[in-house]
């Protein structure tokens, strides 16, 4: 009889996690489903960037709507699997989901703002602050008309509703670099607005 196969150590299956949550949330479905869609490069129009926002710019709102759904369940899967397998380490994964939609290595990483994989991320580690960040980003969104301001306000509450909604403390410190990390990726949004020059949504 063969020897039985010893499982894989913790650190081995995180290192092969973070590797695959990489490589897969780096994959920028906007630009692959636009191209399917036979809608061309989405980085040559618009605001250039691969997200659902810019793909809505297209007039197709399926291909839009796709786009979001996928950008937001690579982050979901990601905390997901890692709690599975190796719980404890799903908010570091979760990170770098976000930023590998951010910096991904197939566009040069040159990749999107992040918004859609962090709300995923957030859903994915505790379902009720995924519905206080979603929630804060409609409110905001009917009230200022803006996108970008939405994303901003809602990630910057974020670290304050992990507090008070008594989340893993874990938590905190991963959503407040997410939010400095969104503020970092939307610094032409926040010029335009300081300059009341940002696109509104109609």
């Amino acid at each position: 009889m063969g020897e039985i196969m010893e499982p894989l150590s913790t650190e081995i299956l995180v290192i092969l996690i973070a590797v695959a949550t990489y490589f897969l949330s780096a994959i920028p479905f906007g630009l692959v489903f636009s191209k399917m869609a036979g809608l061309g490069d989405i980085r040559c129009i618009g605001s250039g960037n691969i997200g659902a926002t810019n793909v809505l710019r297209t007039g197709n709102k399926k291909i839009a709507a796709l786009t979001l759904l996928f950008d937001t369940l690579k982050g979901a899967v990601a905390v997901l699997v890692s709690h599975h397998f190796t719980p404890g380490h799903e908010y570091a994964i979760g990170f770098l989901a976000i930023f590998a939609h951010i910096f991904p290595i197939y566009l040069k990483f040159k990749g999107g703002k992040g918004v859609a994989t962090t709300l995923g991320v957030y859903f994915a580690w505790n379902p009720v602050l995924g519905l206080a960040v979603l929630g804060t980003w409609i409110i905001s969104a009917k009230l200022f008309k803006i996108s970008s301001l939405s994303a901003l306000v809602a990630a910057t509450l974020a670290p304050l509703f992990a507090y008070f909604l008594k989340v893993d403390p874990a938590v905190i410190p991963f959503a407040a670099l997410i939010s400095a990390t969104l503020f970092c990726t939307h610094r032409d949004n926040i010029r335009r607005i300081l300059s009341k020059k940002e696109s509104v949504i109609s």
